[in-house]
């Protein structure tokens, strides 16, 4: 079998765009807007956050880590400030009502709490596990990501979210 070269260029052209399609977002990159819907079922986007440094973690109830570090991203956005940190977290692959049970527990902690019953929004920011955490600095960019990080990375994790929250507002707060 010969492959005119039309075929051959389409072909071509649909695997590269596959393979463009599958590499997660990274340093440097613009993140993907849609972060979920949240508890009131309101749309939440990366860029109605600009100006902000957001952390957007990934957690499901089966996973005792994510559980774990809720709590301590809430503290650490009440010592920010809500006008400087913004944590997202995102309930991956758990369906609406284990995310309502999780969400009654955590109301209060004013993270922002979303679903993503259909894996949508996990596969856009590349998630194949969790924990996994995207930090996006006050310039609306990816500046650091973990994927299955443990107690064992908290002080990288705090000093790369001090060099964020030190970093200038841009002067521009719409977004890029």
């Amino acid at each position: 079998m010969q492959l005119r070269p039309a075929c051959f260029f389409a072909l071509l052209v649909l695997f590269t765009h596959v393979a463009v399609a599958a590499t997660p977002p990274g340093s440097g990159d613009l993140p993907p807007s849609a972060l979920g819907r949240d508890a009131n079922d309101h749309d939440v986007r990366v860029e109605d956050m600009h100006g902000k440094v957001v952390v957007v973690t990934f957690w499901a109830s089966w996973c005792g880590y994510c559980l774990k570090e809720l709590p301590i991203l809430a503290n650490i956005q009440k010592l920010a400030g809500a006008d400087n940190l913004q944590v997202v977290a995102i309930s991956y692959k758990e369906d609406h009502d284990n995310f309502r049970k999780i969400y009654r527990t955590l109301r209060k902690s004013n993270l922002v709490l979303t679903y993503d019953t259909k894996s949508t929004i996990s596969s856009a920011y590349g998630v194949t596990g969790i924990p996994h955490m995207v930090m996006i600095g006050r310039d609306g960019r990816i500046a650091y990501v973990h994927v299955g990080y443990d107690e064992s990375m908290l002080d990288t994790i705090a000093n790369e979210l001090n060099t964020l929250l030190a970093a200038p507002v841009p002067a521009n707060t719409h977004a890029p």
